[in-house]
């Protein structure tokens, strides 16, 4: 699955367009290197994303093409 399309189902972007700037302005990173939106995104890798003066890391534990809200939180875990 895409990055930014895994961002967004995962909800730790809110919108896909977000998630997409983000990756162009470099402030994402997959396994410690800066990644395209496009960057391929499969289980057990570690994206780092840079908010401002916050980092947030998280390991994906599972990709899916949609998921139900409450259930989102299921596709990661904070490292």
């Amino acid at each position: 699955m895409r990055l930014d399309k895994f961002l967004k189902v995962s909800r730790l972007i809110r919108r896909r367009t977000v998630a997409n700037e983000a990756c162009d302005a470099g402030r994402v990173s997959v396994n410690g290197r800066t990644a395209k939106a496009s960057a391929d995104v499969k289980e057990g890798d570690v994206i780092e994303i840079a908010f401002g003066t916050r980092t947030v890391k998280v390991q994906v534990l599972n990709v899916q093409e949609t998921v139900r809200k409450d259930e989102a939180s299921e596709l990661f875990k904070y490292v």
